[in-house]
């Protein structure tokens, strides 16, 4: 089997769900073909064959900068014949399912979403993927000769290798109707770690009681290098803005460690969160839902936990 995965970039760096992605073909295939799209130097694109990749084909017509769906499943689906790939993996992503949904539809190939595990090529092509907001998984059954697999963070552990990967300019030919799609603007979300890419997520919720007192939170945040989230009730009373919203309505996160800070634990944003490796709640209410959910949890008053926690984790820095 031969593997093309498409990665992602933001501000000319290869986005690290993309390294995962790239790392999951690998454990598919020893042939694996990366497909890039912007301003991206070559070294950061050599840096996939650490990953698992052999080579790069870079697309960097300024057209495709804006990220437009069917120009960018037009490219990707020429790339395929180009380097014979019969599976395309890539991030499960606001950009990349979408994408891989029409891939599938101009390959006439099987598509699986949210990936969670690797395939199992025992008794034919079977992968596992989450399901019902990660409370439960299904194994489906890809009977398609061509495979297209959006793959959900976490899915491979991430192992830097010593490779370097091979890069060739690719220009794919654009069809009628791939840039009928104008893009007029993008306003992208501000902070130091952003929330679809953090590491460590600290959440609060309003046991904070009001936005003056987010610096508590903020702190934390910064000592862990961290990214700040939300419940729903706090974005919605605007006392920190919508883009830091978690939740099923909001940013769904997969993190390694997931702290909620005065989060009661409703049902809609367990369903944001579920899929972090460790969840820490803190909460003075011992019978407070997200317990049931936690894997760590502090009985305790955040204005007095919080300072305590960061100045210790300080002192251990």
């Amino acid at each position: 089997m031969s593997v093309l995965v498409f990665v992602e970039s933001a501000e000319g760096k290869i986005k690290k769900t993309s390294l995962e992605a790239v790392a999951y073909g690998a454990k598919m295939s020893d042939e694996v073909v990366v497909v890039a799209f912007g301003n991206v130097a070559s070294d950061e694109l050599e840096s996939t064959g650490k990953y698992g990749a052999n080579k790069v084909l870079h697309i960097s017509d300024d057209s495709y900068n804006d990220g437009v769906i069917q120009a960018y499943a037009t490219a990707i689906a020429q790339a395929m014949d180009q380097s014979g790939a019969d599976a395309l993996v890539m991030a499960n992503s606001s950009l990349g399912t979408p994408v891989a949904a029409r891939v599938a539809i101009k390959k006439g190939a099987g598509l699986v979403t949210n990936v969670s595990d690797l395939p199992d090529t025992s008794n034919g092509f079977e992968v596992k993927k989450s399901i019902y907001t990660g409370k439960a998984f299904a194994t489906v059954k890809v009977d398609k000769a061509i495979k297209v697999l959006a793959i959900k963070k976490n899915a491979v552990e991430l192992v830097e290798g010593s490779g370097s990967a091979a890069v060739e300019a690719f220009s794919p030919n654009a069809q009628d109707g791939d840039f009928a799609t104008k893009i007029t603007a993008t306003k992208k979300a501000e902070g130091d770690v952003l929330l679809p890419e953090a590491e460590i997520v600290v959440s609060g919720g309003r046991g904070l009681k009001g936005p003056e007192n987010w610096g508590m939170i903020e702190d934390l945040a910064k000592t862990l290098g961290a990214a700040t989230g939300c419940s729903k009730p706090v974005s919605d009373m605007d006392w920190r803005p919508h883009h830091e919203h978690v939740g099923q309505t909001g940013v769904k996160v997969a993190p390694n460690l997931y702290i909620a800070v005065g989060i009661s634990g409703a049902i809609q944003h367990l369903a944001g969160v579920n899929s972090s490796k460790n969840i820490v709640v803190i909460n003075k209410d011992p019978e407070a839902p997200f317990f049931k959910a936690a894997d760590y949890g502090i009985v305790g008053d955040a204005f007095e936990v919080l300072p305590k926690l960061t100045e210790a984790i300080k002192a251990l820095k």
